[in-house]
């Protein structure tokens, strides 16, 4: 299965105030692999920088004036989405002002199935935090270098989220005999290194509760003498 992770980056938090996209970043996952392929798009947003903007992503006037504009790189980007179900931390929000600029440029709405990790994680540890860094520390995904937000940095991080909250890394493990086998083997990045397992030592109170339980079991088979 094809998935691109994607987030944005913009002016301002309402596409309809007229807020624009000024970057994009795209990873894709083949069956929860990053195969190496990524999209990274910095657009002139035709407006100033509003500062308040500027403190969350660090783009400037400067750095934007000589990008390209998003009607010139449109068709790029729906090339690379495809027909792949798109992973997207808060999709409300980048699908919002996507399918703006898409519309600006006379271009048709992203119809893309899409995945919400803000849901996702919701509905998986409800009542806890559901923002990056809080599933970063959870899951003891390293984003130190997140001092500031950027498009792709995020898809990198919330792939490594994704993966998690699809299950760890042991669903690659039992996939790459597969993808080997069928010729796909370059589809796997061999760069990322592997996270060793984290280990799930049990409480003092779940100790407790086995020792109580171990009790109320009468003629237990490990005591028995002639038991090889």
């Amino acid at each position: 299965m094809r998935e691109v992770v994607l987030d944005t980056e913009t002016t301002g938090l309402d596409p309809l105030a007229g807020h624009r996209v000024v970057e994009i970043g795209c990873i894709e996952l083949v069956n929860l692999v990053a195969t190496g392929r990524s999209l990274q798009l910095y657009l002139n947003p035709e407006m100033p920088m509003p500062a308040g903007a500027q403190e969350v992503h660090g783009l400037t006037d400067e750095f934007l004036a000589d990008k390209p504009l998003f009607a010139d790189k449109a068709d790029e980007l729906l090339e690379f989405l495809g027909e792949a179900q798109l992973v997207i931390h808060n999709a409300q929000f980048d699908l919002g002002f996507l399918n703006a600029e898409l519309s600006r440029a006379g271009k048709a709405r992203i119809a893309n199935d899409y995945v919400d990790t803000v849901s996702l994680s919701r509905r998986k540890f409800p009542g806890q935090r559901a923002s990056l860094d809080a599933l970063c520390d959870r899951f003891g995904i390293d984003n130190t270098k997140r001092t500031k937000h950027g498009a792709l940095l995020d898809s990198e991080l919330l792939a490594e989220v994704y993966l998690e909250l699809s299950g760890g890394r042991q669903r690659d493990l039992g996939l790459a005999p597969e993808m080997a086998a069928a010729g796909l083997e370059g589809l796997v990045d061999q760069s990322r290194p592997i996270r060793p397992a984290r280990p799930h030592a049990a409480s003092p109170a779940e100790l407790a509760a086995h020792a109580e339980f171990l009790k109320k079991i009468s003629d237990p088979l490990w005591l028995k003498a002639d038991v090889a």
